[in-house]
């Protein structure tokens, strides 16, 4: 990777996470949907960045959130385990042909059914994280779940629109 493709990578994760941080920490809707947009910045790195580069860039973003949610780690917990999924989740959707060098798994590269069945598993999988490990196994089942199918489609619905708006078609970060 050049080191023009890095600092873009950096650059885009900084922004990742001032935005999450500044802005949408206190986006919540009806007291149940929470947008955590920061994750999406795993979910769209290209897909030749294999696991152990994925966990580092994770730990550290779920760091960065945690330290400004005073979440105690719950961030970089989820976001880990995103990041450690992503790959062979990856493999298991790869197209016919499979993957070009440094492609971005965004919509407008792979088409929305495709990346409806890439992101939204790995949302899920962070949310019920983030929302379980949050009311620490008490018996909030019912109020997790309505916090984690809230969050999800919200979180999609804003990775889809921001996707549209400031992504444009291209091989990489």
């Amino acid at each position: 990777m050049s080191s023009s493709r890095i600092i873009m990578l950096v650059g885009g994760g900084i922004l990742y996470l001032f935005f999450q941080v500044l802005i949408l920490k206190n986006l919540v809707l009806f007291g149940i949907a929470f947008c955590f947009l920061y994750m999406m910045f795993i979910l769209l790195l290209p897909v030749h960045i294999k696991t152990i580069p994925v966990l580092l860039i994770s730990f550290f973003m779920g760091l960065g959130v945690d330290f400004f949610y005073d979440t105690m780690g719950i961030h970089t917990a989820c976001l880990v385990a995103v990041g450690f999924v992503r790959y062979r989740w990856l493999q298991v959707l790869v197209p016919t042909g499979g993957y070009d060098d440094d492609l971005q798994p965004s919509i407008l590269n792979m088409g929305f059914g495709w990346f409806f069945s890439y992101s939204f598993p790995l949302i899920l999988v962070h949310h019920s994280l983030f929302f379980y490990i949050e009311s620490m196994g008490t018996d909030l089942f019912i109020s997790s779940l309505q916090k984690i199918i809230a969050s999800a489609i919200f979180v999609l619905i804003m990775s889809i629109i921001v996707q549209l708006l400031l992504y444009r078609r291209r091989r990489g970060i």
